[in-house]
C-alpha cells in the first residue's frame, strides 16, 4: 500500500501541554511562538476573544509559510460569567481555588487551522466544564503546594493530581480543558484532507 503524505504541520504555540497533546497524534510538526498581542477588546465576549486570538496566532505564523497547516489555540476560564487569570502566585491559587469550592468553572478553546497555501482558515470553540467538590482549606494548600499550579488558568492541572479537587467532568473532549481539544482538531484537519490515522501509514 503507497504511504500517504502528511503536509508540514506547525503548532502556533510554545505551550508545553498542547505539544504534548499534539504529539499524541503525531510527532511531526513544528512549534512556533506566535507574536501576537493578546488584550481582550473593550466589551469583548470570552467566545469572540478565544476565536479571534486562536485564528490571530494561526495567521501570524501561516503569513511567513508558503504551504502547511498551521495551528492555534486560546484558552479562557470563566467563573460566574467572569474570565479568571492565572494565578502567578502561590496566594492567588489558594484564593482561586476556595472561590471554586462546590461550584463549576467553564474553559472555552478557540481552535484554528489555517491552510497556509490556499488561506482556508477553520474556526471552533470547544467548551468543557469542570465541576469543583467542596474543598477544605487544608485539602486546596496542600494541591497548591504539590502540584505548583501557577501558570495553569484555574490553577490547577487536570492531567495531574488536579483530578482530585473534582466531583464531576462536563464535556465532548477532556484535552479541551489542557488546551487542544484533539476530537475537533482531528475533524478540522480531515476537512483539509489529512487523515491522522492513515497519514504516512
Amino acid at each position: 500500500m503507497a504511504k500517504c503524505s502528511l503536509p508540514a504541520l506547525y503548532l502556533a504555540s510554545t505551550s508545553p501541554y498542547r505539544q504534548q497533546l499534539l504529539a499524541k497524534l503525531t510527532p511531526h510538526f513544528t512549534a512556533i511562538k506566535p507574536e501576537v498581542d493578546e488584550t481582550a477588546l473593550p466589551d469583548e465576549a470570552a467566545t469572540a476573544l478565544v476565536s479571534r486570538l486562536a485564528i490571530t496566532k494561526a495567521h501570524a505564523v501561516a503569513a511567513s509559510l508558503t504551504e502547511g497547516l498551521v495551528i492555534g489555540a486560546d484558552q479562557v476560564a470563566l467563573f460566574n460569567g467572569q474570565i479568571i487569570g492565572k494565578p502567578h502566585t502561590r496566594q492567588n491559587a489558594i484564593a482561586q481555588l476556595s472561590q471554586f469550592s462546590g461550584h463549576s468553572v467553564t474553559f472555552l478553546t478557540g481552535l484554528a487551522l489555517i491552510n497556509a497555501a490556499t488561506s482556508h482558515c477553520q474556526c471552533v470553540v470547544e467548551p468543557f466544564t469542570v465541576c469543583f467538590r467542596s474543598l477544605t482549606s487544608a485539602e486546596i494548600i496542600a494541591y497548591v503546594e504539590r502540584e505548583q499550579p501557577l501558570d495553569c488558568a484555574g490553577s490547577f492541572k487536570s492531567e495531574g493530581l488536579g483530578i482530585s479537587l473534582f466531583s464531576a467532568l462536563q464535556g465532548d473532549d477532556p484535552n479541551s480543558l489542557i488546551g487542544l481539544p484533539l476530537i475537533k482538531l482531528l475533524q478540522l484537519l480531515r476537512n483539509e484532507g489529512v487523515n491522522l490515522l492513515t497519514a504516512g501509514a
